[in-house]
């Protein structure tokens, strides 16, 4: 099938690379020049498990392309999928100004019945608004429809090549017929189609996503009870979690959601409710409670050190917003290493992938080191801030070597209090009492 996918962003790239490993013709079409250079030499400016070396494979096998040719694309394929991004406007709306110029440029290119494919995360009744710019331009049949994506930063390749679901909303049975064959590759033993109306489709992803968001924050706020009547948050969680009605997915607690999916759809959700006056208070508070969560975190760091920070030397592991991946957009460590900068303390910091955006928020207010035990060096304490499997099973006797003071503020409650006290650390995490020496 020819396929056209317009965004080269997580989406765009993951969906299109997938398809094209399908044996579907796929042109991923941009207009940013510089990327598309990169790409077409096989640099993938995101890190995403598995992606570089499938572009390379299909882009050498043929049936993966680059463009910024929008109009060529979409006249040579039957499938365009619209992947722009969709960021949050300041009243925390979906900015939709993206998906609208791709529809002008596709209503001004059609030649034949397409089908549109809003795979943006969109409000609900973006694809009527989509449906009505293409008409200005042409008014031959087509159909828009809504697949939202449930792709997992870290695992998108393997989301999207075993997808759970698919979700297809769809007004025309032509339209939802196409789609089907699209998918078909990838349900090779069991059909997993979900098909509903447009509007369903697109209110779809924000729900799902935002009850994802409300069991994170409830994990958090279940964990700062934990730690304030003396129980142990860990044993909660997997207590709860042995209810296969609660099940065990999104229950850590730690420093929040961040990324562009949750933070943003939630408030995009919140927008939705209020506009149409509709209760949001569940939605809302787990907002708040997710950006208290990083208050709280700094609280513990200030309670240990006094409010002068300065001349202190704070160790970081972990910069991305969650681990196997370079996005660092809505990242805890951002609001808590501006907080440790603004105290006048020194940051030194190590992530696996993600210093390229880092030195684009803080360029050299921060030490970038070079190896996870490097960042350790004489610091007063150490913020473990992602959960990189490396950070997992560090040497504790070299850790405690390189540091100053044996102090770790864990955000992930990566490690057991009771091995870190027999280790001789001071250990400060979420939902456990202050294990100190």
């Amino acid at each position: 099938m020819k396929i056209c996918v317009i965004g080269t962003g997580y989406v765009g790239l993951v969906v299109g690379t997938c398809l094209a490993d399908m044996g579907n013709d796929v042109i991923c079409i941009d207009n940013d020049l510089e990327k598309l250079k990169k790409l077409k030499e096989g640099i993938v400016p995101i890190y995403e498990p598995g992606l570089e070396e499938l572009i390379k494979a299909n882009v050498m096998e043929g049936r993966l392309s680059f463009s910024s040719d929008l109009q060529d694309a979409v006249q040579r394929s039957l499938v365009c999928f619209i992947a722009v991004g969709t960021p949050q406007s300041d009243d925390g709306s979906a900015d939709l100004r993206y998906v609208e110029q791709v529809a002008e440029s596709i209503g001004k290119s059609m030649n034949g019945y397409k089908v549109i494919v809003d795979k943006s995360t969109v409000p609900v009744g973006t694809a009527e608004k989509v449906s009505g710019i293409i008409r200005k331009y042409y008014d031959g049949d087509f159909d828009v429809v809504s697949n939202p994506e449930f792709l997992k930063q870290g695992a998108a390749v393997d989301d999207f090549l075993k997808p759970d679901r698919v979700v297809i909303g769809s007004n025309s049975p032509k339209a939802t017929a196409i789609m089907q064959e699209v998918y078909a590759p990838f349900f090779r033993t069991a059909s997993r189609f979900v098909i509903m109306d447009v509007k369903s489709a697109e209110m779809t992803k924000y729900a799902a996503n935002s009850f994802l968001a409300i069991k994170i924050s409830y994990a958090n706020e279940i964990a700062n009870i934990c730690e304030a009547v003396g129980a142990n948050a860990e044993m909660v969680r997997i207590g709860m979690c042995s209810d296969k009605r609660i099940g065990s997915q999104f229950l850590f607690p730690g420093l929040g959601y961040g990324g562009s999916c949750f933070p943003k759809d939630v408030k995009a959700l919140l927008k939705t409710a209020k506009d149409n006056n509709c209760g949001y208070r569940l939605i809302e508070a787990a907002d708040e409670v997710n950006k208290e969560q990083r208050v709280i975190f700094i609280n513990k760091i200030l309670s240990r050190f006094g409010m002068n920070l300065a001349g202190k030397t704070f160790a970081v592991w972990g910069l991305t917003f969650k681990p196997k991946t370079n996005d660092m957009r809505m990242s805890p460590a951002i609001t808590i290493i501006n907080f440790l900068l603004e105290f006048g303390a020194k940051v030194q910091a190590y992530d696996p992938k993600g210093f390229e955006q880092a030195k684009n928020i803080w360029g050299d207010r921060i030490t970038y080191a070079k190896s996870s035990y490097n960042a350790l060096e004489n610091s007063d304490a150490l913020l473990l801030l992602t959960e990189w499997n490396e950070f997992r099973r560090p040497d504790f006797d070299r850790v405690k070597s390189l540091m100053k003071s044996p102090i770790i503020f864990d955000g992930r409650n990566q490690y057991d209090p009771e091995r870190m006290f027999q280790k001789g650390f001071e250990y400060i995490c979420i939902g456990k009492k202050t294990i100190r020496n």
